[in-house]
């Protein structure tokens, strides 16, 4: 495991030397242009868009190094990258391949860089001791370490795959993590100056652990990660979570549970709308009939000191 980690961390090092980046989008975007493509002519094809691929699209040592660290999927004639690679700024990411459709599939995707644009617009001046609770492939986190560099990161995933994700993505980034796995801030100890989460949001069970939300319009982890965090936060602390919001009938019932649990606690909130309409297509399902739009949104909630 440990020689895998390093093959992997070392191949993305190799990918930002040659300049490598992609912007991943979403599942119906990714989803319309694979349609349209062929085989990988590049290493964005490869990496990015994860065609499959004649050997002598990746230079000869490239290939060797993904046949060493179990990237190679054979698919008849051709190859296919077992993992994507994402781009945030200079900073590479990686992550399942596509579809992203296993129980334990790690995602990144649009949510992810509204994510992390918004932890580090509300991070306060460090260095700090930050927890990233349901880290995933480890954005937030990492995002995090390199806005506040001296800081303390710690993160957690219920998803022992996520966990290796994100360990192979810090060390490629030269963050240290320390990471553990369960859920939310239970395997975390201590308090924090800064708690980020990006809990899963979507209603109803499809059986992925980076989508399933809980309750009746995909809110229950998100309120209970939020209540385990107020318990949590140091004096003048802040739990800093960005999260899809159900709006029914013109009001938002995310906004509503998360009022609901912190301010009782003694908890000063922040709310905005990030991107107003977002995943769309679950208006389909019939948990969401009653639903308008789902938004992303952020929430800052500070313990005064």
């Amino acid at each position: 495991m440990a020689e895998r980690d390093d093959l992997r961390i070392d191949l993305l090092r190799q990918l930002k030397g040659l300049g490598y980046g992609f912007v991943t989008p979403g599942n119906d975007s990714h989803r319309r242009v694979v349609r349209r493509r062929g085989l990988a002519g590049d290493l964005r094809d490869v990496f990015g868009w994860n065609l499959p691929f004649r050997p002598g699209t990746v230079r000869p040592e490239l290939f060797e190094a993904m046949g060493a660290a179990g990237l190679l999927v054979r698919r008849r004639r051709y190859w296919r990258s077992a993992l994507r690679v994402a781009s945030l700024d200079r900073t590479l990411f990686w992550h399942s391949a596509w579809p992203p459709k296993a129980r334990d599939a790690v995602f990144f995707g649009p949510d992810s860089y509204r994510f992390a644009d918004f932890v580090c617009a509300e991070l306060p001046p460090g260095p700090l001791r930050i927890a990233d609770i349901g880290t995933g492939s480890g954005v937030g986190a990492i995002a995090a370490a390199l806005a506040r560099p001296g800081s303390t990161v710690l993160a957690s995933d219920l998803n022992p795959a996520a966990l290796e994700l994100a360990r192979v993505n810090a060390a490629a980034a030269g963050v240290e993590l320390t990471l553990a796995q369960g859920s939310g801030l239970a395997p975390l100890d201590g308090q924090f100056d800064v708690i980020i989460a990006n809990p899963p949001f979507f209603a109803g069970k499809g059986g992925r652990l980076y989508r399933d939300g809980g309750g009746d319009l995909g809110m229950e982890v998100a309120l209970v990660w939020a209540q385990e965090a107020a318990d949590r936060l140091a004096p003048g602390g802040r739990l800093l979570l960005y999260s899809g919001a159900p709006v029914v009938a013109g009001v938002d019932r995310l906004r509503e549970g998360l009022e609901r649990v912190l301010v009782p606690k003694g908890l000063v909130l922040r709310y905005r709308e990030i991107d107003p309409d977002i995943f769309g297509g679950l208006l389909n399902h019939p948990r969401y009939w009653r639903v308008e739009r789902i938004a992303a949104v952020g929430l800052v909630a500070e313990r005064q000191q």
